[in-house]
């Protein structure tokens, strides 16, 4: 049985994080606030205050995205102990265990599938998200080096945000994003503009983007070795949603010219957006896919990237013979085991219960759109934005959400949710009141 931390204890650890434990995206010399999470259950995070009180809230941050079946859940608890009694750990060079392969196949069964495209059957396990786009890079590169055909460039759009190493990092929107400091040492890609917001495609702005890309796509497209792309919904980029004709466009001009089709779908798929994958939207399977984040329900840091069959041969009939990546904890049996069981748990319910979701959000957060700081409210699945005029005072409304039961970490100008998928529609409703109510008392 877990004892509850003392007071003094509180105290102590709170004194030591701010003094040496370096948070994301923080500073060590004036390091942001950080609350002591005691333990989680179900959707609700137990919080202890260093006062000795105890506060349980609704995590509406699903512990960034990838909690989805939200906290101690009987599935993956059972799965973790069982694996735990057989190995932790194995090697993955020259060894291979049962959960890798199982992972392996339930991901090729369940992949995005459309008329006309090659299904994605080869899977590389790496150790997170960043890792899994840059090995999704790696392969583009080495695919078109192994055809005598080097091309260096990627093409992809303002707003994206595909990790925080250095290859995706290059990927990511080199104005507005958040790796601008690194301008100088990444490699130089190709940026076309962020589409139209929203799901419509039939509209005169639409239009006039599609005539830009088509034009910036010419002058680069003998170099491009792959378009690469958060599927109609960027993350950490501002949770732009955008039209599944933009995606399916540009894939287009990809395979024209003979690049790759890389999709992030590490924070929109496994039923985020409303469907199983955000590819399913657009009727588009690409060469090359990573997914994360929610491949675990939260319990370990897992992705994979998935590709067709022509990729991978021929990535392995180039000078090097294979792809040259191999990660530490490649395959980490007791990752997968509980993967297994987390996708088993993402049926036809799941995403039912994700589309409930969207309505739920919608009518949670319509409130907000009389408030004078908004500029626009907008859902999509179980992701829920509400998008100010001005940057967003963060501490002081995720305090004020605290307050009202609610965890949330918004970021530049974004109060914003992504719920676990096992929220109830009451959950939703607090969600939203308390992000509202929040805005609202620190920004009018």
């Amino acid at each position: 049985m877990h004892q509850p931390l003392a007071t003094p204890q509180v105290t102590d650890l709170l004194d030591f994080d701010r003094a040496h434990v370096w948070h994301p995206y923080s500073s060590a010399l004036a390091p942001s606030t950080t609350r002591l999470v005691e333990s989680a259950n179900g959707i609700r995070l137990r919080l202890r205050e260093t006062d000795g009180t105890v506060r349980e809230v609704v995590d509406a941050m699903s512990s960034w995205w990838c909690a989805v079946h939200g906290y101690a859940v009987p599935q993956l608890d059972a799965a973790a102990r069982d694996q735990l009694e057989r190995m932790s750990h194995v090697m993955f060079g020259g060894l291979t265990n049962e959960p890798a392969i199982r992972l392996a196949r339930a991901l090729t069964e369940r992949a995005p599938r459309a008329d006309g495209y090659a299904p994605l059957e080869q899977v590389f396990l790496a150790d997170s998200g960043s890792v899994s786009v840059e090995v999704a890079l790696k392969l583009a590169w080495q695919a078109h080096a192994a055809a005598g055909r080097p091309r260096r460039t990627m093409f992809t759009i303002r707003g994206g945000y595909h990790g925080d190493t250095l290859a995706p990092m290059s990927v990511c929107d080199p104005l507005d994003g958040m790796h601008t400091l690194f301008r100088g040492v990444l490699p130089q890609q190709v940026f076309a503009p962020r589409p139209p917001a929203g799901l419509d495609a039939d509209t005169p702005t639409y239009a006039e983007w599609e005539r830009q890309v088509r034009a910036l796509y010419a002058q680069h497209a003998d170099d491009v070795a792959a378009v690469v792309l958060e599927p109609v919904l960027q993350g950490a980029g501002g949770m732009h949603i955008y039209p599944p004709q933009a995606v399916a466009l540009l894939a287009a001009l990809a395979r024209e010219s003979g690049a790759l089709v890389i999709f992030d779908e590490i924070a929109t798929g496994l039923g985020r957006t409303g469907t199983m994958w955000a590819a399913d939207r657009c009727a588009v399977v690409p060469d090359i896919m990573c997914t994360g984040k929610a491949l675990t329900g939260g319990y370990l840091t897992l992705a994979a990237v998935l590709c067709t069959r022509a990729v991978a041969e021929a990535v392995s009939s180039g000078s090097a013979g294979a792809l040259m990546h191999g990660p530490t904890f490649m395959g980490n049996p007791l990752a997968c085991a509980v993967a297994c069981a987390s996708l088993d748990l993402i049926g036809s319910h799941t995403l039912q219960r994700t589309e409930r979701m969207q309505a739920e959000l919608d009518e949670a957060l319509d409130p907000a759109r009389a408030l004078d700081c908004v500029r626009d409210v907008r859902t999509l699945g179980a992701v829920g934005v509400i998008q100010l005029h001005e940057p967003v005072d963060v501490e002081r409304v995720i305090a004020a959400a605290l307050r009202r039961g609610v965890w949330v970490r918004p970021f530049r100008d974004l109060v914003y949710a992504m719920p676990p998928f096992v929220s109830d529609a009451d959950d939703i409703a607090l969600i939203g009141r308390a992000m509202v109510e929040a805005i609202q008392e620190v920004h009018g």
